[in-house]
Parts: structure tokens; sequence; C-alpha cells
């Protein structure tokens, strides 16, 4: 009997709970995603005071985007190329999209292209 106690082994621990994450960086993450819809990238640069490095780099980002977005809405509509206005808002959309998965991974990479065209955001 001594021999299968001997033999017998003891669980590994169970791993370590992971922290709560807080909620300044839930809320930098909203604001972030914010940032990224056309217009309503108004709301976390309006709202948020002493915003943090990762937010601002995102509003800025935002901003940029909703800059581009415009731009191409007039030239297009200016010079009444209307059946290329599907394919700008595709790319709009791409460049929304790409810069929301950099918000949910925490990352302050610029946008293809358009990125660091403006710095508006101090």
């Amino acid at each position: 009997m001594a021999d299968q106690n001997q033999n017998t082994q003891t669980p590994p621990p169970a791993p370590a709970p992971v922290p709560p994450v807080s909620g300044e960086v839930n809320n930098d993450k909203l604001m972030g995603i914010l940032s990224y819809l056309s217009i309503l990238v108004i709301i976390p640069l309006l709202a948020t005071k002493n915003r943090s490095a990762f937010l601002n780099f995102h509003v800025n980002q935002g901003v940029n985007l909703l800059i581009v977005e415009i731009i191409g809405w007039v030239i297009l509509s200016v010079v009444g190329l209307w059946y290329l206005m599907n394919l700008w808002q595709l790319i709009i959309l791409v460049l929304l999209v790409i810069g929301i998965i950099n918000v949910s991974k925490n990352e302050t990479k610029p946008l293809p292209v358009i990125g660091t065209w403006f710095n508006l955001v101090k």
C-alpha cells in the first residue's frame, strides 16, 4: 500500500484567475470604437476631457477617416461619379473594421494609407 501512495501524483494547481479589466480600459475601448463610426467620433472627442494616449491616437485616426470619407463623397458627387460611391463606401468600411480591430487588440497601428495624413487631435 505504501508503494501505491508514493506513485500517485498530486494534480497541478489551478491557474490563477485573470484579473478583471479596469473600467478605464473598457471606457477607452468603447470610446475608441466610437471613434471609427463616422460622425460619432464627436462623442469621444468632446465627452472625454483627459484622454489616454491610446484613446487620443484612435480619436485622431477616426478624425482622419471622417475627413477622408467627406472629401471622397464631395469629390465623387461634384465630378458626377455616383456609380463609384458604393466602392468608396466599401473602402471606408474596410478601414473602419481595421480600426475597430486595432482598438479591440489594444494596438495603436495607423490605418493603411490614410493613417498618417492628418494629426489634428492633440
